[in-house]
Formats: C-alpha cells, sequence, structure tokens
C-alpha cells in the first residue's frame, strides 16, 4: 500500500518549519490525516508537536559537544547516524496507511540538498525503490525578499535546481513570505521571478560605471563588478538552459494560498489521481493586486 509525503527543503530562514506548521493547521482543519516528522536535530521550538523527532534519535548539540564539531559537521554526522540508523524511521512511517500526508521537515544547510549524496540515499529509502513506499515530492521553499537582490534569486534559483537533479523526484518551488515584498515589487515583475526570467539581471540598475577619475580604487571596483556581473549572467544562463524551475507564491497567513500549493503538492505525489492542481486564481492571483 502507498504513502505519501512531503519533503519540505530549503535555506536556512525560508519558512520551512511554518509552511509545515500550516499545511498541518490546514490539513487539521479539513479533517486530513497528517504525520509530521521532524529531521532538523537542531530544531527546538514547534507550534505542532512532531508525531516523530531526529532529537529522539541523535541532537546536533549532543553531538557538537562530544565530539567537537561545528555547527555544519554535527549536522552531517547526525544524518549519517540516521541512515545507519533507518529503522528509526521505518517502525514509525511503516504502519501508516495512505489516508496520511507525511511531512518530513528539513535542516536549512542547502549543502544537503546540492552536493552531499546522504539526501537521495534518505530519499531512496523511502521511495518506492525503498522500504516504504512513499509517494514523494518535494517542497523546495525560497523567501520571497530574494527578489529584491536579484542576484541573490539566481543563486538561490540554482540551488532549487541542483535540489531537483540530485533527488529526481517531482518537486514544487515555492516563493515564500510574500507578504514581506508588498509594496516592493510589480505584479507584472514578479511574474518575471515566477517562471525565471534571465534578462532581469540585464536591467537591474546599480551595475558599476567608470565615472572619470582613472584612479586605481576605481578601476579595481569596475573590474570586480564586471566580474560579479559575468558570473552572475553565467548562472542565470544555466537555469535558462534547463528551464526546469518555476514558482508558487506562498503566503502562509492565507489558508487558501497554503490550499492551492497542498493542491499541487497532492498532484504531484498522486493523492488524488483523478483531482487537477487548484488554480491559483481565487487563492493568489486576487492578491496580486496588492503587489501593484
Amino acid at each position: 500500500m502507498s504513502k505519501f509525503g512531503v519533503l519540505v527543503m530549503g535555506p536556512a530562514g525560508a519558512g520551512k518549519s511554518t509552511f509545515c506548521s500550516a499545511l498541518l493547521t490546514h490539513c487539521q482543519n479539513n479533517r486530513r490525516s497528517c504525520f509530521y516528522v521532524n529531521l532538523d536535530p537542531a530544531a527546538e521550538a514547534f507550534t505542532h508537536e512532531p508525531d516523530l523527532d531526529i532529537k529522539e534519535l541523535i541532537s546536533l548539540e549532543d553531538v557538537m559537544e562530544e565530539m567537537g564539531l561545528g555547527p555544519n559537521g554535527g549536522l552531517i554526522y547526525c544524518f549519517e547516524f540516521l541512515m545507519e540508523n533507518l529503522d528509526f524511521l521505518t517502525e514509525a512511517l511503516d504502519p501508516l496507511t495512505e489516508e496520511y500526508l507525511i511531512i518530513i521537515d528539513m535542516p536549512g544547510q542547502i549543502e544537503l540538498y546540492t552536493h552531499i549524496p546522504i539526501l537521495p540515499a534518505l530519499v531512496k529509502h523511502l521511495t518506492r525503490t525503498g522500504a516504504l513506499d512513499v509517494n514523494l515530492c518535494a517542497a523546495y521553499m525560497l523567501e520571497a525578499t530574494f527578489v529584491v537582490d536579484r542576484a541573490k534569486f539566481f543563486a538561490g534559483t540554482l540551488s532549487a535546481m541542483s535540489a531537483m537533479v540530485m533527488l529526481e523526484v517531482p518537486h514544487v518551488n515555492i516563493l515564500s513570505k510574500m507578504d514581506l515584498v508588498k509594496g516592493q515589487v510589480s505584479k507584472r515583475e514578479l511574474k518575471r521571478f515566477i517562471d525565471p526570467d534571465t534578462s532581469l539581471l540585464d536591467d537591474e540598475a546599480g551595475d558599476v560605471e567608470d565615472d572619470g577619475s582613472g584612479s586605481a580604487g576605481d578601476s579595481q571596483t569596475m573590474m570586480k563588478g564586471a566580474s560579479f556581473k559575468r558570473l552572475n549572467k553565467a548562472v542565470a544562463g544555466l537555469i535558462d538552459s534547463f528551464s526546469m524551475v518555476s514558482y508558487l507564491k506562498l503566503d502562509v497567513q492565507d489558508e487558501d494560498s497554503v490550499g492551492s500549493i497542498l493542491s499541487y503538492i497532492d498532484d504531484a505525489i498522486q493523492f488524488h489521481e483523478a483531482q487537477e492542481p487548484r488554480e491559483p486564481d481565487d487563492a493568489i492571483e486576487m492578491g496580486d493586486e496588492e503587489y501593484e
């Protein structure tokens, strides 16, 4: 019997735990069964207490103290320990029926999603190729405030694409904290971020120009500015050539917005095979007037 789950990922501060909490509240309000798994060994406070918490197995604080490791090294150690003790997950998830949505809250260290092979092994264990037969999708979250700094936005988008390539499961990419960019970006411009438009870097203000002073410091500044511009263009070109990443907009304070995101997750995991994802005309597009 298949199970259904979503792996909530993204950089630190993207709002992963807040989104998990909003999903849980939405499901509870709609009488839908959920099973909440926390896989962040550094997490402390929860709006909804996890049904399964990695800290019952190992905690980052203990690892750092006993092994003399820093936060990143300690996190990797925690996940290596988890991979050696996968029965911790299997025994908790195996009894669940197909009625449950398994919500897995991940840490914010993006190296887990970009180049360390631990997560692909974990995903393999969770999915049909592994022991638990979970129809799994990944929800990769990027904070909407990144759109204010376009180079930062494209770097974040590159990390989302890297996770998509590495994990090889259906992905839903989300711009979170949309309420924080109200009044800072127009509706037309926002659409260029939803489906990343590489020409955003061409018309970005603030390029370093020669002011005619001829000083060595100014020349060095110009060279650095030109180098960063070429690097940013190369990153954007890579994203454009693959055409894999597009975003859904999320405001966790709006339950309709949360419900719309959940409908896309359900479509990705085939929770309701005959049901199409809910178009965001009611939940999100009406709210776009606020971004004018």
